[in-house]
């Protein structure tokens, strides 16, 4: 899922950092994850109930939280139905996209965060 979004975003110009996709083997990956939270613009949380669990994530979060680079900056992305307050009770202080419908819908809705619009890739 969230490889799909990464991918989504890369094919309209959007740089993006994805752990999956950018660590490689033998680094650091805990140094690697602050080196990209201390050099990203905006910070996009997929959330899902597996994300809520994750002290990873909710580590990346509080890290946005807390920076000023972050501020006005944090995009929650509701994925799946889940409690988001389970890492943060400020998510709900957040504009939240939707992807729990279509996808295409809610590539349309986060690409407007940036005055993107989408086109749509078929396969």
């Amino acid at each position: 899922m969230a490889a799909r979004v990464a991918a989504m975003l890369r094919s309209h110009g959007v740089p993006v950092w994805y752990s999956e996709t950018n660590l490689l083997g033998a680094q650091q990956w805990h140094d690697e994850i602050g080196e990209a939270l201390a050099r990203c613009d905006w910070f996009v949380i997929l959330l899902t109930p597996q994300a809520t669990k994750s002290k990873w994530v909710k580590r990346e979060l509080l890290y946005a939280l807390r920076s000023p680079r972050y501020e006005e900056r944090i995009v929650p992305v509701n994925y799946r139905k889940c409690d988001s307050s389970r890492l943060s009770w400020t998510l709900d202080d957040f504009q939240a996209v939707d992807f729990t419908g279509k996808f295409n819908d809610g590539c349309r809705s986060l690409l407007r965060t940036w005055g993107l619009g989408f086109k749509e890739i078929r396969h």
